[in-house]
């Protein structure tokens, strides 16, 4: 397996990036790491002998996150995540895998590996922490927009990576709409409905936004720019619900004492909401294996990331969504 890692992308690139990929190539001594970007950035995070599943490859160019990414994509040929997507492209590696600008990823990605045939958008998948483990929503932000084909295509796409991927046996889909009965919401969800109900899938209805924490469906499918503002409003108010929790057992010395008690639990809680032990999710539905991670990714992320990477081409994931498509 070789997987190009864009060591440029992401809040506190290269360090970061540089540091799980270190510790992938430990874990994982037969698997090649390509570290994409500007060397003389890279270089110096390496104090001792470079492993030698480990190499570099130059890429002169960064695409920051305030650029318009198609328009980067396009004017910068030598970034780092341009550079990485086409050495997928050409064979020279399996994977891609990024924390930085997600559009630019997926502009990278559709220009450079294109769509699987059947594969009308895109879409990006995302793992949400859940008392019940981790839940995939989809689409998250590739497409403001959608078409009930389209849904469709997504919950196809995501029941293959939550049954495979996350191992959810028979996953359990659902619709993201204002309400749970059937001929809720607006056109698209209602024609998307029917599509679901009708589609070799455990479709389970449609879903309310506070069904989602709660972990009803494995699946929640929806277009891109209601799931964007979903998965922001729940990672914004489980900061702040972790932030209150804090000042507030530690306000006094009675309650500091408490926390001595509680503080055990708390940390398995973090742990279970923390994205970083999911690392990243693919961009479903185009040709390759493109693993898009948070922006602000430290190196347990781009270890867990690359893990994804690595799942996905042994259960040969494109294959099984060509597969799993309808003739």
């Amino acid at each position: 397996m070789r997987i190009a890692v864009d060591a440029m992308g992401g809040d506190h690139a290269p360090e970061e990036i540089i540091k799980g990929t270190l510790i992938a190539a430990e874990k994982n001594p037969d698997v090649q790491l390509i570290l994409v970007g500007q060397k003389e950035r890279i270089l110096p995070f390496f104090t001792g002998a470079k492993p030698k599943n480990i190499s570099l490859y130059e890429a002169t160019e960064v695409i920051a996150m305030d650029e318009h990414p198609a328009n980067a994509v396009r004017k910068k040929k030598d970034s780092s995540i341009v550079v990485a997507t086409r050495l997928v492209k050409l064979g020279e590696a399996d994977a891609v895998v990024s924390a930085g600008s997600t559009g630019a990823q997926m502009a990278s990605a559709l220009l450079g590996l294109g769509r699987i045939k059947g594969i009308e958008r895109p879409a990006i998948a995302t793992v949400l922490p859940t008392p019940e483990g981790g839940k995939l929503i989809l689409d998250v932000g590739a497409n403001m927009d959608a078409t009930p084909e389209q849904l469709s295509q997504y919950a196809l796409m995501g029941n293959i990576y939550a049954e495979k991927i996350l191992r959810i046996p028979n996953p359990r889909i659902g619709l993201l709409n204002v309400g749970s009965e059937e001929g809720k919401g607006n056109d698209l969800t209602q024609k998307a409905y029917g599509l679901l109900k009708g589609a070799p899938l455990n479709f389970i209805g449609n879903v309310e936004g506070r069904d989602v924490p709660y972990g009803r469906a494995d699946v929640v499918v929806c277009e891109g720019f209601v799931g964007n503002i979903l998965l922001k409003t729940a990672e914004g108010l489980a900061g702040v619900l972790f932030q209150q929790i804090k000042e507030k057992i530690t306000s006094n010395m009675v309650r500091k004492l408490g926390a001595l008690a509680v503080k055990p639990g708390l940390k398995e809680i973090a742990q279970m909401m923390d994205y970083a032990e999911y690392g990243g999710a693919p961009l479903l539905g185009v040709n390759g294996i493109s693993i898009i991670c948070h922006g602000s990714s430290n190196a347990k992320a781009i270890l867990n990331a690359i893990r994804v990477a690595q799942e996905c081409m042994k259960i040969q994931l494109i294959e099984q969504i060509r597969e799993d498509l309808p003739k």
